[in-house]
């Protein structure tokens, strides 16, 4: 068989098995999110925040909890990592200031940006107790702001979004715990290491001895993955074959990072009343996500140059056991939701290939997005759609029943520009401070596109580097970690804002003039606007980095 072959098998088997769970885990979330009865662990977490799970929210109160939530998170793991130390299983290792500050709004943020060698850094306290819980709750607090902008389009003349403890604690204790938990165990069959020993001593081929690193690996690999975080125990990330030993625990991986993205459609549709809403997203979203990885694989599979050539592909950076396919499959998905893991080197991707991992991220991680990062992004997008469809037509736009007013469109704008400005100023102010391009390790256009994946990848919340940039200095430190929380906090702000203006109206009847949203129109108008924002605000960068070194 084929590599090229093999490699559209690995993807039709993903499909399958993205389409088998689709149903049943979109009615599962959707259960989750409606059902009255709080779990007697629930009770004890609510007791604990003193939270009272049967009253609702206005928007700001709901506001005022994730963002209260993401600061005492921020500030309880940067501490952690300072006393690390301190901690059993640290295996004396320290964690430096500019480190500390920048993992701790990564992690918190679902960016999961790593600028240190995770075992030769942090202690297995740290990864277990700091790190991958917040894998566990930026998930939640990213699934909580999707299910409240949902609720905004059941609700009528209402000033109450539900309530973010409740939403954030069932996420989480329902959710992704026992996905996780179930899927350690799988990993763990498939070879995935879980050790809480420091390393093995080994003897190398030249007689010399050396020490492989171990760690509690499958336990975050599975909520790395399924909760589109991405960070990695190892520095290889997925590439390590300690996280991905073979061809099926990468197609496991990958099905882990779409899965809940993917649902979450289905979820959508159940709580709005219509479940083909939720198909007309996921279509946009699928095939936006197709497109993409169509121009990376090819990208990949007909290289220029004459070592690419005579290899029949561009497989540097690239693992044997996954191949040209499996890169490609796994960088697709990890740049189209907020994942960010890699199980192969970005930076030596093609001009094309890298171009299509940037773009995926650009178009604002919505295809199909992280776990509710992703939803109430397309989502954002669609009211941009149907606004721009009502001024052409001279009618006033409306959604799922909502009208689209000055308020909503302006929370919908700043949500879907936030992204870009922040990617383009930090990239153009570090172009601008004397010093900062020594840290390229490559001249030209790649050195460019480094520059503007790493700013990329922090303002979308992905993770993911072109890593032939050299990032530990204090002023991407610093700005790096700037630019997750402004990627991750004003988008969630100006949706919760969007959420209440919703919320607040009455519903209104569909009419002959109103557009159907559950068209192939909308779902092309849609994508189109996906696409169309995209290209206006990238391009011209795009084409100093990738574009230029694709043609060059």
């Amino acid at each position: 068989m084929s590599s090229t072959w093999a490699g559209l098998g690995q993807a039709g088997l993903l499909l399958l098995a993205l389409a088998l769970v689709y149903r049943p885990l979109g009615d599962y979330m959707y259960r989750v999110f409606t059902s009255t009865k709080h779990w007697r662990l629930e009770k004890a977490v609510y007791k604990i925040v003193r939270a009272d799970p049967d009253s609702e929210q206005h928007w700001k109160t709901y506001a005022s909890g994730v963002l209260g939530f993401s600061f005492v998170s921020v500030l309880f793991l940067y501490l952690l990592q300072r006393f690390q130390p301190l901690l059993p299983l640290n295996f004396g290792r320290t964690v430096d200031p500019g480190v500390a500050f920048n993992t701790a709004i990564s992690f918190v943020t679902n960016t999961n940006w790593q600028s240190y060698v995770p075992e030769g850094v942090m202690g297995h306290v740290v990864q277990m107790a700091g790190l991958t819980v917040q894998n566990f709750v930026s998930a939640g607090v990213g699934l909580a702001v999707a299910i409240a902008l949902t609720r905004a389009f059941m609700r009528s003349k209402s000033d109450r979004l539900g309530n973010f403890w409740v939403d954030l604690t069932r996420g989480t204790v329902r959710l992704l715990l026992p996905l996780s938990f179930v899927f350690a165990i799988v990993l763990v069959a498939l070879g995935v290491v879980q050790s809480l020993k420091s390393g093995v001593s080994v003897l190398n081929p030249d007689g010399s001895a050396s020490t492989i690193a171990l760690a509690p690996a499958a336990s975050q690999e599975a909520i790395k993955e399924l909760g589109t975080n991405g960070g990695g125990i190892f520095n290889a990330n997925s590439a390590h074959p300690f996280e991905n030993p073979n061809s099926w625990s990468n197609l496991i991986e990958i099905f882990l990072l779409l899965v809940i993205p993917v649902a979450l459609t289905r979820t959508f549709g159940k709580l709005v009343g219509n479940t083909k809403q939720g198909y007309v997203l996921l279509s946009v979203m699928g095939a936006l996500w197709a497109a993409m990885l169509a121009v990376i694989w090819w990208g990949e599979a007909h290289a220029g140059g004459a070592a690419a050539r005579l290899a029949g592909a561009a497989l540097e950076g690239k693992e044997t056991r996954f191949g040209i396919a499996g890169s490609a499959l796994f960088a697709g998905s990890t740049t189209g939701t907020s994942t960010g893991a890699v199980n192969s080197m970005h930076d030596s991707f093609t001009g094309l290939g890298g171009f299509g991992t940037l773009l995926n991220m650009m178009f604002g991680e919505l295809s199909p997005g992280g776990v509710g990062t992703g939803l109430y992004s397309i989502l954002v997008m669609a009211i941009i759609a149907m606004f721009l469809a009502g001024l052409m037509v001279g009618r006033t736009p409306e959604y799922l029943g909502k009208k689209l007013g000055k308020r909503e469109v302006t929370c919908a704008s700043i949500a879907m520009l936030a992204m870009p400005a922040v990617v383009l100023i930090g990239a153009g102010a570090a172009l601008l401070i004397p010093g900062n391009t020594a840290a390229f390790n490559n001249p030209g256009a790649h050195g460019f596109s480094e520059l503007l994946y790493a700013y990329t990848s922090a303002g979308n919340n992905n993770g993911s580097a072109f890593a032939g940039i050299t990032v530990t200095n204090d002023w991407y430190q610093s700005t790096l970690g700037v630019c997750m929380a402004l990627g991750r906090f004003i988008p969630i702000l100006a949706v919760l804002c969007l959420a209440g203006s919703l919320a607040a109206q009455k519903k209104t009847p569909e009419s002959a003039g109103t557009l159907p949203t559950t068209s192939p129109l909308f779902a092309t108008m849609l994508a189109g606007t996906v696409v169309l924002v995209a290209a206006l605000t990238f391009i011209p960068a795009l084409a100093l980095g990738p574009i230029a070194e694709a043609l060059a």
